[in-house]
């Protein structure tokens, strides 16, 4: 038994709501064979790469090498290290060596000057709230690939992927929240596709085809607020609690309490940074009948009760 199409729509659009870019570095390349860069693993950050002109190869430890062509978007969910090259098997010089300053909201160049092809590419590393990353999210592929074609299915992805790497793109006030929602625009837009194409796919992302886990998913995200316990949940999904604990864990990987209470923090957080709502307010919005549980839960999963979180949260804003 599978999950329906409707379901399955509803979980991705349930992956993608809390994705919110906190930053970008972007920069331009222009590479003339032989070139290898080999990029480290970036934290809290999705990495993009978008071909204008050329090719390259993609290759990332004990996983086969992707060669991309123009028109081409990449994109790395979780930041997974990985080497661009003109050839697969061309080892090359570290991305800090060209590139030692990448601060978000700024942008920077490559050039690499050879006697071979020449390759365009925009590239990005998109910062985003870590809290706000799913178990879902964190289990996708290390890499997704979208080819011209998808891309020109899409086509206010492509027009936004075009205007980000031109060298022109309009400039002036504002610029750098206008880039910011621009590749966050991009990231959804992309994502969109890959996602849908995965669930077709239940090797690569299994949750999307299991009924009761993809259910249970459904119901954190979206009925987080309701007094849920792992046996009601595994009840709500038609599943035994013991045969719904080990399935969520081995396809969301980590216990479906966990996952809920990831789900009431990251919910409690934005409420706590992004709103007025009184803080007396904010334990039953998210789940819990006792202030005091509330207070413990948020202390222990950030480390800092809610008045610390909400105080430094205006104190950054």
């Amino acid at each position: 038994m599978q999950a329906t199409d409707s379901e399955s729509d509803d979980l991705l659009s349930e992956l993608l709501k809390p994705l919110r870019l906190t930053g970008v570095f972007d920069s331009r390349w222009h590479v003339s064979a032989p070139w290898a860069i080999e990029g480290d693993a970036e934290q809290s950050c999705a990495v993009l790469h978008f071909i204008t002109e050329g090719g390259c190869w993609i290759t990332g430890e004990d996983q086969n090498p992707l060669e991309l062509h123009a028109g081409d978007l990449a994109l790395f969910p979780t930041g997974t290290a990985h080497r661009l090259s003109d050839r697969p098997d061309r080892r090359g010089v570290a991305l800090g060596a060209v590139l030692p300053e990448r601060q978000p909201g700024t942008s920077g160049e490559i050039r690499i000057e050879g006697d071979g092809p020449e390759s365009r590419l925009l590239c990005a590393g998109l910062h985003y709230d870590a809290s706000a990353a799913t178990g879902l999210y964190q289990a996708l592929p290390w890499a997704l690939v979208l080819d011209g074609s998808q891309v020109d299915k899409e086509p206010l992805l492509r027009d936004t992927l075009r205007l980000l790497a031109a060298t022109d793109r309009p400039v002036g006030p504002g610029d750098r929240l206008v880039t910011l929602r621009a590749f966050e625009m991009a990231l959804v837009l992309a994502l969109r596709p890959l996602l849908r194409e995965l669930a077709d796919n239940p090797s690569s992302l299994p949750v999307l085809r299991h009924p009761g886990i993809s259910k249970a998913m459904v119901i954190i995200a979206t009925r987080f607020a309701e007094p849920w316990t792992i046996e009601s949940l595994a009840r709500k999904v038609g599943m035994s609690r013991s045969a719904f604990t080990a399935a969520f864990r081995e396809l969301v990987g980590e216990a479906p309490a966990r996952h809920l209470t990831g789900r009431r923090m990251q919910e409690a957080a934005r409420l706590l940074g992004e709103t007025s709502l009184p803080q007396s307010a904010v334990p039953v919005r998210v789940g819990y009948q006792s202030a005091v549980g509330f207070h413990l839960a948020f202390r222990k999963w950030y480390g800092m009760t809610p008045g610390e979180y909400r105080s430094g949260s205006r104190s950054a804003a």
